[in-house]
């Protein structure tokens, strides 16, 4: 190949992409010379880093391999096609990013727009002078760190209330007499000694982070008991303790009085099983068993508790969607602390160039991520964050959060404004706590300021002391183990930027002259066997070590534990050295704050993130810029060389580290909780005198769930039941066990008498408040969207109510026991015309679900004389959560119907489908409709949270609260009446509305009718299909029928079903 063209296309791709500039000269193919140009160098500098091409580096370590010279030019040249052609899909990627952040920008502003004019109608003369900018200075001024101290005041060490966390989700409960408490945290593996961090991408530090906060609330006082909700794993991959049901973090056995408190307080990690039982399931793959988990926490914690958790804490995003989830089934508010963001990481692998959005949602399932932080922020009241970075550059590139309207909207919820209901979550700045057990005081240790020496003896002719295993491993490396030590720790991955640092050390010679460069570098056995991106990473670090001939001046030893972390820390403490975060995205940085409480300076390699705030605070060390390699190394010298100012930082580390600890933490966690609006369901839970028995025997069965997932119920501050009355000591008349009994049903809230609503109403049944409903073993629920072309319901449709009414009678054993609901888009009104003209009577069914699950009605039980049907109040307000009817009925009506196209409005109002908890439409033109995922997105990004969807064969358009929907109906119905989820029959076609999704996943029984539903609205659904995400391919507990079935056959399948377990 003369003059070695191929050169040539290979620089235009590379400099195109951004590369550093190389030296015109055109060089041989002879990788070994040594001339201006070296491609050896180049390739593994810039083309292997640069591009991080997995299969570019094995291409190009069979390039060395080649010994003939033209077959290795042929190589090369095919790297170089490659390599234009990564550069061509980069720039392509890059300019589609470009477009569609311009559009985000652009519909941002819109909407700004668009929410100041509708917010500024109902001011006053005077509210309307005051700007947006003025609004948004309103705002209270950013609290400093040191600021901390005044705001602990608002929850100080005298809180006498007992309240009960639970982890992942955490909740608070308002009375120390019920002992249960939730938080989750659904992946990885979770347990509290010896945890296996960086064992695999899912269990990494927020499962420390997650386990030492529990520990930490739950000796705080004030909180009573903290539960860490994980998944339970049987697998043989792992060990037997990620098994057990519970395990036990600490306890709490006294007060800050010293009074007892009870055996059941403390903190616990509680394993739910859930999906498969006997694998190990990553993140990607745990989505479709999210609702599986709700159900099964739901029911517990629903099913005889009378008090119910202060709040829900969800971490991570799988955990934040259950959390959601379960905040709405039980009415009770949520915290979301996001730890890493799908819509970060999606931008960070799309700059990457290397895969497109379609080949990053396939393997990682971010769509579905995203969706699902989305959803918890629609449900947050409090969101918490490491840093003021997280919140605006990561938070901020979420649809259902925008700095500008959040500081907006609150200042107007300050000034008592209304805001229409549009609303955006609370973010606050905590930063997390630490550990300090196993950091040695520095300031107490005798040997502080000796030299290492003097610390590992034998210097002076005396027995050398015992040192820890990993000083040995550590200083073997060194030919001189007493210099400083300059410290990196991390894993070797391409964004933690360790070749920058290995050559800021190797290029400045005064540096490797005066200090030591230790690499701790995760664990390893066989660099071959490493993932691509590890690999390649750690043999540039062997080739730059080699190249700039390092050998006695850095150690990069192959294993560590956890345990010898704190030693490495000492070690560098002992020989006055650096520790450097050398990362490229950093968003907190926790080893900064460790190093801080070892006492030795620290260097933040990052001008943004988590390490500003961090040096902010503790002011021991320097920032730098990581891309800027002189920086680097100009501030390591400084470091290493100055010793008043390597004391200086080092005395401000220790001085402002209690910032950082986990009491600190706690309290302004609780403080911030405190202050989030409460909301608690409103049961009306007294028992007339026909159902005594059967209100003992459920409590007497929620007693002995409760005890089945270790939760005690006590029954007051010194003593508890750890286990569930004893039926037979209960008839007998044992005073004890009765008194126990008399004194939790006390604490049941007593009815309301009359009720506003059904003033002057004589209500039939009155002796049996409650609906049949509550003693039911089993409950079927019919969910049949079947609707013609017009959205009214098609005759077949009755005629399949009626087989499967004689399907459940013709089991003989189960037929009295078993309830029966029927759910549906439509408004109750053509409910009830429709099962009249079916000559089906409205009371053989015990529950009602109308208008897509904006309202539930209990036929026999609140009806009139003239037989109208009252809707549940108690749903009514369980749902109303960030409920704002006309702001939404006006937004709608503009997005489905933008300017220039009022003369053909794509739908019109659906007054007669439309309720208090329900925008209706008729959809006039479907082409023109906007799909479910769109039409959400617009309305998040204007604050307003609610769940539409289309129904009823794509003629109507609902729009109900965002905690209201069928599948959260049914929810409502088992956490409300304490029902068995697993005794809960859904039937359904095959389609239905856009949320026919929700209503198959979980823990009850789905019965698939095949060809009973032709034609549903999933095509108006979302444009990408994430089905497979949420419904499970293979679960036991969904079965199908075809849909000319005989009663006979539909009880057959029922029986089954009715045998299927998890």
């Amino acid at each position: 190949m003369a003059g070695n063209e191929w050169i040539n296309g290979y620089l235009e791709a590379i400099l195109d992409s951004g590369a550093a500039a190389i030296e015109e000269q055109k060089p041989t193919v002879d990788l070994r010379e040594r001339g201006h140009f070296n491609p050896t160098k180049y390739f593994v500098e810039e083309v292997v880093t640069g591009v991080d091409e997995t299969d570019l580096h094995r291409t190009w370590i069979k390039v060395v391999a080649t010994r003939n010279a033209r077959e290795r030019s042929s190589r090369l040249e095919n790297m170089c096609w490659r390599i234009w052609h990564l550069t061509r899909k980069k720039k392509q990627l890059e300019w589609e990013e470009l477009q569609r952040l311009a559009k985000r920008r652009w519909e941002r502003e819109l909407v700004r727009k668009d929410a100041t004019e509708d917010l500024a109608e109902d001011l006053s003369e005077g509210e309307k002078g005051d700007t947006v900018s003025e609004l948004i200075h309103a705002e209270t001024p950013r609290v400093s760190f040191h600021s901390n101290a005044s705001s602990l005041e608002l929850w100080s060490d005298d809180k006498k209330e007992k309240k009960t966390l639970h982890y992942p989700y955490q909740k608070f409960y308002k009375e120390f007499s019920i002992n249960s408490s939730i938080e989750a945290l659904l992946h990885g593996l979770v347990r509290g000694e010896n945890m296996e961090l960086g064992r695999d991408s899912d269990t990494g530090g927020q499962v420390k982070y997650v386990v030492e906060l529990s520990r930490a609330l739950a000796k705080m006082p004030g909180v009573y008991r903290v539960d860490l909700f994980t998944r339970q794993v049987l697998s043989p991959e792992v060990d037997w303790s990620y098994g057990e049901p519970t395990e036990m973090l600490t306890t709490a056995s006294e007060d800050a009085d010293g009074n007892d408190v009870g055996e059941s307080s403390g903190a616990y990690i509680i394993r739910i099983p859930f999906g498969p039982r006997d694998k190990y399931l990553h993140k990607e793959l745990l989505w479709p068993f999210i609702q599986e988990f709700v159900d099964v926490l739901g029911e517990q914690v629903g099913g005889g508790q009378p008090v119910w958790p202060y709040v829900i804490h969800g971490h991570y995003a799988d955990a934040g969607d259950s959390a959601a989830l379960l905040s709405g089934a039980l009415n009770v508010p949520m915290v979301l602390t996001g730890h890493s963001l799908g819509r970060n990481k999606l931008e960070q692998l799309l700059k990457q160039g290397r895969q497109s959005k379609e080949d990053i949602n396939s393997m990682y399932k971010i769509m579905r991520r995203i969706e699902a932080e989305e959803l918890s922020l629609d449900v947050a009241e409090l969101v918490i964050t490491s840093t003021q970075q997280e919140i605006e550059e990561q938070w901020g590139l979420y649809d259902g959060f925008d700095v500008k309207l959040e500081k907006i909207l609150r200042a107007r919820a300050r000034r008592g404004v209304n805001c229409h209901g549009r609303y955006m979550p609370r973010m606050v700045v905590i930063p997390p706590g630490m550990d300090f057990s196993s950091v040695v005081v520095q300031e107490d240790a005798s040997e502080v300021d000796g030299e290492l020496p003097t610390v590992i003896g034998g210097a002076d002719g005396s027995s050398p002391k015992a040192i820890p295993t990993i000083w040995s491993e550590v200083m073997r490396f060194l030919t001189n183990p007493h210099k400083p030590m300059i410290l990196a720790l991390s894993r070797p991955d391409p964004k933690k930027n360790i070749t920058t640092l290995l050559k800021a050390f190797g290029e400045c010679r005064p540096l490797r002259e005066l200090a030591n460069l230790t690499l701790i570098m995760g664990n390893r056995d066989d660099i071959d066997e490493m993932t691509g991106g590890n690999a390649s990473v750690l043999i540039t670090v062997l080739k730059l070590i080699d190249k700039y001939d390092l050998y006695g001046l850095v150690a990069y030893p192959k294993h560590h534990k956890q345990t010898d972390v704190p030693d490495i820390y000492r070690l560098a403490a002992k020989t006055k050295g650096v520790f450097i975060n050398p990362a490229l995205v950093e968003p907190f940085g926790l080893t900064l704050i460790e190093v801080g409480s070892s006492s030795w300076p620290a260097n933040g390699g990052n001008q943004n993130g988590g390490p500003v705030d961090i040096q902010r605070a503790l002011n021991n060390g320097l920032l730098v810029d990581p891309h800027d390699q002189q920086a680097i190394a100009d501030a390591l010298l400084k470091l290493v060389s100055e010793k008043n100012l390597w004391h200086d930082c080092r005395r401000n580390g220790w001085k402002n580290i209690h910032l950082y600890s986990w009491p600190e933490h706690c309290r302004t966690y609780l403080t911030k909780v405190a202050a989030c609006r409460m909301r608690h369901p409103q049961w009306k839970t007294d028992t007339p005198g026909d159902e005594v028995s059967a209100e003992v025997s459920s409590l007497n069965d929620s007693l002995k769930d409760v005890h089945d997932m270790s939760l005690r119920l006590s029954v007051d501050d010194k003593a508890s039941l750890t286990g569930s009355l004893d039926p037979v000591a209960s008839s007998s008349g044992e005073p004890d066990v009765q008194d126990q009994v008399k004194r939790v049903l006390s604490k049941i809230k007593k009815p309301e008498t009359n009720s506003k609503e059904n003033e002057g109403v004589k209500l039939e049944n009155v002796p049996s408040k409650y609906p049949i409903l509550r003693r039911r073993h089993r409950l079927v629920v019919l969910i049949l969207d079947c609707y013609d072309s017009n959205g009214l319901p098609e005759k077949k449709m009755a005629q399949i109510i009626q087989d499967i009414f004689k399907a459940v009678r013709l089991d003989t054993q189960n037929a009295k026991f078993t309830g029966l609901a029927i759910s549906t888009a439509m408004p109750v009104s053509e409910t009830m015309e429709f099962l009249k003209s079916a000559k089906i009577q409205v009371n053989e069914f015990d529950a009602l679900i109308c208008g897509s699950g904006s309202e539930v009605y209990y036929p026999g039980t609140y009806t009139a004389e003239d037989g109208k049907l009252f809707a549940d109040p108690d749903y009514a307000s369980h749902i109303a959560f960030h409920w704002g009817y006309e702001g939404l009925k006006k937004t709608i009506w503009k997005l489905m119907n933008p300017e220039g196209e009022q003369k053909s409005p794509c739908a019109e109002e659906d007054v007669k489908s439309s309720n208090a908890h329900c925008v209706a439409y008729f959809v006039k033109e479907r082409s023109k409709a906007k799909k479910v995922d769109d039409l959400r997105q617009k309305l998040r990004m204007r604050g307003l949270r609610c769940h539409p969807m289309y129904c009823r064969n794509s003629t109507r358009m609902q729009v109900v609260p965002l905690l209201a929907s069928r599948a959260q109906a049914l929810r409502y119905l088992f956490v409300r009446w304490r029902l068995n989820v697993a005794n809960m029959f859904v039937i359904v076609g095959e389609t239905g509305d856009t949320d026919y999704e929700e209503l198959i996943a979980g823990a009850h029984k789905t019965l698939i009718m095949k060809e009973v539903v032709t034609k549903g609205s999933e095509a108006l659904h979302r444009t990408t299909d994430l089905r497979n995400d949420i419904v499970p391919s293979d679960s036991p507990l969904i079965a199908s029928i075809k849909g000319g079935a005989t009663p006979e056959e539909i009880s057959e399948a029922l029986k089954a079903l009715s045998k299927a377990s998890l």
